[in-house]
């Protein structure tokens, strides 16, 4: 089933590179929406695995909106994201 998911920390081209590359292995297609603030993904995806998801998104620097994650780490998934955010722009 299709669900809509809002992101943080995604910011650029070089993000949704990062975040398709990434994660489409293990979640497959992933549509990135920059459109929006916060920044929306769409998937396929069953219920059970979007504790999975959100593990996967917290490691690349990019939490759910909803994570409610303290100072560190907060501070550490936002210096993850530009990383991968580099990583992205190079891996184009």
């Amino acid at each position: 089933m299709k669900h809509i998911f809002k992101v943080e920390n995604v910011k650029c081209g070089g993000c949704a590179n990062t975040l398709q590359k990434k994660l489409e292995k293990e979640f497959g297609h992933i549509e990135v929406n920059l459109d929006l603030y916060p920044r929306e993904i769409t998937l396929d995806i069953e219920k059970s695995r979007i504790c999975e998801l959100q593990t996967a998104l917290r490691g690349l620097g990019y939490p759910l909106s909803d994570d409610k994650l303290g100072f560190i780490e907060g501070t550490t998934t936002k210096a993850k994201s530009f990383i991968s955010c580099a990583v992205g722009k190079i891996d184009t």
